[in-house]
């Protein structure tokens, strides 16, 4: 949906842009926009039904369950760590679902009934980054979004019954870390820094690698008094939460009190289909050969566009717009039976500064969010009990966001 409520609002199209720390993840270049410290703390709730109508069934939905965020946000300049004083922007995010009560959300299955790709719980997000200018207009950063890969491996011994003995138990996790690189171009300040018509045009590029989830359990169980000896051996692995390796361009004009903006974002879902190749859990591994039982999933252009205009003062609103095609080609993978629809994407939103603080330096800034996705209508081809049946799927999410920015 987007980190913070200015992303929500402007569909994301701005967020390569933006002066908050969320630039650590849209793009680590633009963290040198303000040069003041900041502290954010952001709190998302969204309404999901996903539906899929089905013969013989009078509930549609297949699935309602909200999903909750809490965020923090903080940058600041180290720069005075270096004798040189050069300006270094760094920036940290961190996400925690259930308003801070889940930071291992985590779900990968196989079902009868259908699941949508894209919708659910997320896990612990957190991002690092720093962005520096190189020269008058130009500056660049780097980040990198950190995932977690849990294992489990357990040896035992047990009976039909269920008992236990001479167990072994280890878990561990490793995170995972994925980079994130991005440029800016302000070229009023590049060419003409005295002023020019290029004044308030700026343009950036950005790569997201992919990143996801994972688990990878390894169980040895020996069970007495079977007709074989060899111990029963269980091992699954498997992903969730996959983000797909991102290259985006953006530009924005700025004026007074204004400004519009357009994204572009090259999505390679491609590669997905090879991670559920070695997923336990999600492969398809039909005996028949039928080349329709394999997901397919192709690359994916996603655009956005999106404004921010200043009104009463210290207030500002922001609307927003993109459109994503669904990256999943094919509408029959038997056992798995994804769900993924094109989505037609609106946003709105409310940013306000407070000047009058009693006991702050700089002003408090407040932010709210509203975004509104609509899944088009597909058919999907759903695999139960050995028969086929068409489904009809489609849906509305509503999500709700809101901040606090503290500036220092």
């Amino acid at each position: 949906y987007g980190i913070f409520p200015e992303d929500l609002a402007t569909a994301q199209a701005l967020s390569m842009f933006n002066s908050q720390v969320s630039a650590n993840y849209y793009n680590p270049a633009a963290l040198v926009k303000d040069e003041r410290g900041e502290l954010t703390q952001a709190i998302m709730h969204a309404e999901q039904e996903l539906r899929a109508e089905r013969p013989g069934i009078e509930n549609d939905v297949l699935s309602d369950e909200p999903s909750q965020s809490v965020l923090v946000g903080m940058k600041t300049n180290i720069g005075s760590l270096l004798q040189s004083g050069h300006p270094i922007h760094l920036g940290f995010i961190a996400g925690v679902e259930e308003y801070g009560k889940e930071m291992l959300a985590f779900s990968s299955e196989a079902s009868n009934t259908g699941q949508f790709m894209r919708y659910g719980r997320e896990p612990l997000f957190l991002s690092v980054g720093a962005g520096t200018r190189i020269w008058r207009g130009i500056s660049i950063g780097g980040a990198s979004r950190i995932t977690l890969d849990s294992t489990a491996e357990l040896n035992t011994s047990a009976d039909f019954a269920g008992n236990t003995e001479d167990s072994e138990l280890r878990v561990g996790a490793e995170p995972n870390i994925r980079s994130i690189l991005g440029l800016t171009l302000n070229w009023g300040e590049t060419f003409c820094p005295e002023g020019c018509f290029l004044s308030g045009l700026e343009t950036g590029l950005t790569y997201r690698n992919s990143s996801a989830s994972s688990t990878t359990v390894d169980s040895t169980i020996q069970v007495p008094g079977t007709t074989s000896q060899k111990p029963l051996r269980l091992a699954i692995s498997t992903i969730d939460s996959y983000q797909p390796e991102i290259y985006a361009f953006g530009t924005q004009y700025a004026g007074d009190g204004w400004r519009l903006g357009f994204t572009v974002e090259q999505r390679k879902w491609s590669a997905l289909g090879e991670e559920l190749d070695q997923d336990t859990v999600k492969d398809q591994q039909d005996l028949s050969g039928d080349a329709a039982s394999y997901a397919e999933f192709d690359d994916t252009v996603v655009p956005r566009i999106g404004g921010e205009f200043d009104v009463f003062g210290h207030f500002s609103v922001l609307f927003g717009a993109a459109y994503e095609k669904s990256p999943l080609q094919t509408e029959k993978t038997p056992k798995l039976n994804y769900f993924d629809n094109d989505r037609i994407i609106g946003g709105l939103g409310l940013s306000a500064t407070y000047e009058r603080t009693r006991f702050f330096t700089y002003p408090i800034r407040f932010d709210i969010g509203y975004q509104y996705q609509k899944l088009q209508e597909r058919d999907f081809q759903v695999q139960r009990n050995s028969q086929l049946e068409t489904v009809t799927t489609d849906g509305d999410i509503h999500v709700v966001s809101g901040s606090i920015t503290f500036k220092f």
